[in-house]
């Protein structure tokens, strides 16, 4: 791919073609260069395997700067028809429009310039796999294998493992039975500190591992507890609530944030977006950042829209009918970001 890009950039004056004819040429050859970068830009792991600078592409403790790689695995199949109901999803799961959907969001990610990585194909029944921010989190020293606390997902953690070995990022550490953290749960604050969600998928026994973990490389952990809302069976993580877009801005559902836990933001100075009622249940308060203040956002929640570009932030949407709302998870879900840098 280096190679390749590098090549309509070289100039040698005698071997260049001549006239409309070479031109044509010329123009034809671009085009089969440009193709074939635009069909390579997607990877998987093992694409990319022994290159010589994998060691050093993955870090960065923030929720916002620039996106520079992320993991992403695409839908699994179910194993039967009605698989949709152990994981307890609305309504079946329609496989073509699965594919479609998260093709096309792969797709996006590439033209945003992010380099994307696809971990699959994963088994069949994996149904929630494709939400590749739980498994693990990243840290400038290495991957952290969590521990998942929907037990339809305790086998997520050792396909992030696989990958991370053949990708060369370090493990640093793992959270081990009876602990139980989910990615969902965690966000940076600040490159040094990092508020997790206490609720029914992270408890107290993995927090404290994860803290534990967190100190060796002078991270401090803030402890928000999270609401029992509609009880365990609900997806509710600390991001369902909360969604880092620019330094000190996020989108935010308060009604259902811990007081200390806005209190806290507040005298960070941060500025909250308020997510309407209506737009929290089609994950309007899921916002993946791109780069600061540069938004993706499922489509729909018009309302979430306006107010981010009126704080000065840029949004760009996908269609997630099938990958997002059938399945609660949103864009900052499909994502496992391996390396953010503002550059």
């Amino acid at each position: 791919m280096e190679e390749l890009s590098r090549g309509p950039g070289r100039t040698n004056t005698k071997s260049q073609p001549r006239g409309l004819l070479g031109y044509a040429l010329a123009l034809v050859w671009l085009m089969g260069v440009s193709i074939s970068l635009m069909e390579s830009e997607v990877q998987t792991v093992s694409d990319i395997v022994g290159t010589e600078t994998e060691m050093r592409r993955f870090g960065g403790h923030s929720m916002t700067a620039c996106l520079r790689r992320v993991l992403v695995r695409a839908p699994a199949p179910p194993v039967d028809a009605d698989d949709w109901r152990r994981f307890e999803y609305p309504r079946p799961v329609d496989v073509a429009r699965s594919e479609e959907e998260h093709g096309a969001f792969r797709a996006l990610l590439v033209d945003e310039g992010v380099e994307v990585i696809d971990g699959g194909p994963d088994p069949a029944g994996h149904l929630d796999a494709m939400f590749a921010y739980d498994p693990s989190f990243m840290t400038d020293r290495g991957a952290i294998l969590l521990r998942m606390g929907k037990p339809e997902r305790l086998g997520e953690t050792a396909l992030h493992e696989r990958d991370y070995q053949a990708l060369g990022i370090p493990i640093l550490g793992r959270i081990e039975e009876p602990g139980t953290v989910e990615g969902g749960d965690a966000l940076w604050l600040d490159e040094r500190t990092l508020a997790v969600g206490r609720g029914y998928r992270t408890n107290d026994q993995g927090i404290d591992q994860l803290a534990t973990i967190l100190a060796e490389i002078d991270v401090e952990v803030v402890r928000v507890a999270l609401p029992h809302w509609r009880g365990p069976g609900e997806c509710l993580h600390l991001m369902s609530l909360l969604s880092p877009v620019a330094g000190d801005l996020a989108v935010a559902y308060p009604p259902l944030m811990e007081t200390a836990f806005v209190e806290v933001l507040r005298d960070r100075g941060w500025r909250l977006i308020e997510v309407l009622d209506a737009e929290f249940d089609t994950l309007g308060c899921n916002v993946l950042a791109l780069a600061p203040g540069r938004c993706l956002v499922v489509e729909g929640n018009p309302v979430t829209r306006e107010r981010l570009e009126a704080a000065g932030c840029k949004t760009v949407s996908y269609a997630g009918a099938e990958i997002s709302l059938n399945r609660a998870g949103g864009p900052t879900c499909l994502t496992r970001p391996i390396w953010r840098a503002n550059l």
